[in-house]
């Protein structure tokens, strides 16, 4: 997998920002089923493949299914995020992966004011995000897309920030992977967890103060033992059970 980690210029200060105590690590999870959709967008004339993950065995007695879209980082593909999406459906979501980069797609850019440069390539994310709950809603009329979840990885996670700012109320809750260009949003809906890496730095404005962090709520968590690319199925199982336990904590409260 390739993540692009350039420099940033004028990049915050680490001591602004608190690290919590480890949290417990989440109990394993294995009954689960996956599916390889290859969904067509007519309107953009775009395939959109996606991989879902849901519980193997139908509930029964238990809410319904709540709906979580993951988001790859750039070079990435999007079965490279499977321990998190497993640990999204031991708390009860149905998990879309969604592919963003296809053969054949324009490659992202690399220089200029890269908040402005790359938001068109956040913005086809945004769309094929929409795309994708508006075919679950079809396919999948049960689920429950009232406290939806967005997940992103590096340029995923600028994805995921793009969507919540632009539709902060179809959102209930943002994990973001080290998103390090578009801003977390500074309101208290969607709930917002940021867990950062030891070698990479958001550009300046990207993370809230943290005074906006306590007014909001917004979680900033720092993984001294974790690099940007390292936060994917090929991190160690102590890594990837750090940043799940930090995931479930975020989703009980």
């Amino acid at each position: 997998m390739v993540l692009l980690g350039s420099a940033c210029a004028s990049t915050p200060q680490l001591t602004q920002l608190s690290t919590p105590s480890s949290p417990k690590a989440t109990a394993p999870f294995s009954g689960i089923t996956t599916d390889s959709l290859r969904l067509q967008d007519p309107t953009r004339k775009r395939l959109v493949p996606v991989v879902t993950y849901a519980p193997a065995i139908p509930q029964t007695h238990q809410p319904r299914l709540k709906v979580a879209l993951l988001n790859h980082g750039y070079g990435g593909k999007n079965t490279d995020y499977s321990f998190i999406a497993r640990n999204l459906v031991a708390h009860h979501y149905f998990v879309a992966s969604i592919q963003h980069e296809l053969p054949g797609d324009e490659p992202i850019a690399n220089t200029g004011n890269l908040l402005e440069t790359r938001k068109p390539h956040w913005q086809r994310g945004v769309e094929n995000m929409h795309f994708v709950l508006t075919e679950l809603r079809r396919r999948q009329p049960g689920l429950d897309y009232r406290h939806l979840l967005l997940v992103g990885h590096s340029n995923g996670g600028d994805m995921v920030m793009l969507f919540a700012a632009e539709h902060p109320a179809q959102v209930q809750r943002v994990v973001s992977l080290d998103n390090r260009r578009m801003p977390l949003p500074r309101t208290r809906r969607p709930r917002v967890l940021s867990l950062r890496s030891s070698d990479q730095l958001p550009d300046s404005g990207v993370l809230p103060s943290p005074a906006e962090q306590a007014k909001l709520g917004t979680q900033i968590v720092w993984l001294p033992a974790t690099r940007h690319n390292d936060m994917w199925d090929g991190a160690t199982p102590a890594q990837q059970q750090e940043m799940n336990a930090y995931i479930s904590r975020f989703l009980e409260k």
